[in-house]
């Protein structure tokens, strides 16, 4: 017979209160309840991108991991990484050196998404459009184009309309500013993600990204509306973490 998880904790620390044994536990337990959850498609794409202009939160985190697990509940999964650092797409197992193809092509004019998307040889139903180092210069390169706020929107509507394939979610991995591949990813989607770390200052510099997105709102994509305040690194046990998560829900209910 094979001894589960949470029986071989018990069998190592046993009942007489480990903290550590608890914490095992406990998270062993939080990962049999969700192993088993069926997300329900959505009957159309859902586009979301995920944003914090304040970096170590948790933002490329929360996008690779929500990513993967609708692509392993069954959805198709596109990931785009508007990242320069491109850990998204490292994080995916996707190459995405300068010589390789990347949504700084597409931003440019050059290539189109099909022509750089690649799968994910780890988790079937997930697509990645990774990013490289040189999307770091494209806001200047950019910055005189015509309708440069779309070029993201553009190309995704371009691709979607001409694939064979139907995506359930689009992802969008944006970079820790508030610059113009920013509102470019605020101008492709439908619902905005914002990872707050519980941490001290955890609001701090969130009123200027919120001020942004109504004013993308308000210029540029009306349907545009802030759909989820994620609590990153949360820790229930600490004072901090629970006054955090109540600072949040006052503000932000």
């Amino acid at each position: 017979m094979v001894e589960s998880a949470e029986d071989t904790i018990k069998r190592i620390f046993g009942d007489s209160g480990s903290s550590l044994g608890s914490e095992l536990a406990d998270i062993t337990s939080r990962f049999h309840a969700i192993d088993g959850v069926v997300f329900p498609k959505p009957k159309t794409t859902r586009f979301i991108a995920v944003a914090n202009q304040k970096g170590g939160v948790g933002k490329t985190s929360s996008a690779v991991n929500l990513s993967a697990a609708m692509a392993v509940g069954g959805s198709k999964v596109l990931l785009i990484d508007m990242d320069p650092q491109g850990n998204a797409s490292t994080a995916m197992n996707i190459p995405h050196s300068s010589a390789d193809p990347s949504i700084y092509d597409v931003i440019e004019g050059r290539k189109t998404i099909a022509d750089v998307k690649q799968e994910c040889p780890d988790i079937a139903g997930l697509d990645v459009v990774p990013a490289s180092i040189e999307l770091s210069g494209a806001e200047l390169e950019v910055a005189q184009m015509e309708d440069r706020n779309n070029l993201l929107k553009n190309a995704i509507d371009e691709f979607l309309s001409s694939s064979s394939e139907h995506y359930d979610y689009v992802f969008i991995d944006c970079p820790p500013s508030l610059g113009l591949l920013v509102i470019n990813a605020m101008c492709a989607v439908h619902e905005m993600l914002i990872p707050i770390q519980a941490e001290y200052y955890a609001l701090e510099g969130l009123g200027q990204l919120i001020r942004t997105i109504g004013l993308v709102q308000k210029h540029y994509n009306p349907a545009l509306v802030v759909s989820t305040m994620l609590v990153t690194m949360f820790d229930k046990r600490t004072l901090l973490g629970r006054e955090v998560f109540q600072e949040v829900k006052n503000h932000y209910p």
